[in-house]
């Protein structure tokens, strides 16, 4: 009679027998694991890159110092999930639903969110560079101290929201919605403003690259500059200010 595999030497087999560590796994393992998991499951040290776990189902699992480097999860249930210093470069999430998803101190650069269900998602402190949100659904997503460097974040909305320590230098940020918004130590140089929104969004503590008077009225109509940012975009038009 075959052993369960919870009872492996690499696996925590406390409790609800879900913590799973220190294993290279693939999709029949990890099925197998849920097959006789009693509760959500948790894997730490783990490595998933480059496996295909489209459409599998992870609601509330727990990532820790795992892997999934150009590892696919499109269509994936992974609603509730925690991801904790998680490494997923160039990784697909496309229209898997992460609702309530939490990331913190996570490599995600390059990874693929195409229409995925983003709703109450947080990200901290994650590495989002070149990263694809493409027609996502992010109702109530978080963004907070992140690099976002030439992400595509086409049409997201952080009305209302206090943005804090996000570098958002050349992403695309068309159609963004930051009406009302607080930025705090934030970057928004080069980023593509196409349609963007900065009503009454305070951006007096933000750094806004070079920008023309001109882009004062296509793309910061109604938002607060400080004193000297006013300075620098009165100088940049090569008049001297004393």
């Amino acid at each position: 009679m075959s052993l369960p595999l919870f009872a492996d030497s690499s696996v925590d087999a406390s409790a609800d027998a879900s913590v799973i560590s220190h294993q290279s796994l693939d999709r029949a393992l990890v099925e197998q694991f849920l097959a006789q998991a009693s509760g959500p499951l948790v894997f730490e040290h783990c490595a998933f890159d480059s496996e295909d776990l489209e459409g599998i189902e992870l609601r509330g699992a727990t990532f820790r110092s795992c892997t999934f480097v150009g590892a696919r999860l499109d269509r994936a249930a992974l609603t509730g999930s925690s991801w904790l210093r998680c490494r997923a470069g160039g990784a697909a999430f496309e229209l898997s639903d992460l609702t309530d998803a939490k990331f913190e101190g996570c490599d995600l650069s390059n990874t693929n969110w195409r229409r995925a269900r983003l709703s109450g998602a947080a990200f901290a402190e994650v590495k989002l560079t070149g990263a694809k949100f493409t027609e996502a659904q992010t109702l109530g997503m978080s963004l907070r101290e992140s690099l976002a460097v030439n992400a595509d974040l086409r049409g997201l909305s952080f009305r209302k929201q206090t943005v804090v320590g996000m570098n958002l230098s050349g992403a695309d940020l068309a159609g963004c919605d930051f009406t009302d918004a607080v930025l705090v130590d934030c970057d928004l140089s080069d980023a593509s403003l196409k349609n963007a929104r900065f009503a009454r969004a305070d951006l007096r503590r933000a750094k806004l690259g070079a920008i023309q008077a001109g882009d004062l009225l296509q793309h910061f109509k109604g938002s607060i500059i400080s004193a000297e940012q006013a300075a620098e975009i009165v100088a940049g038009l090569g008049v001297q200010v004393i």
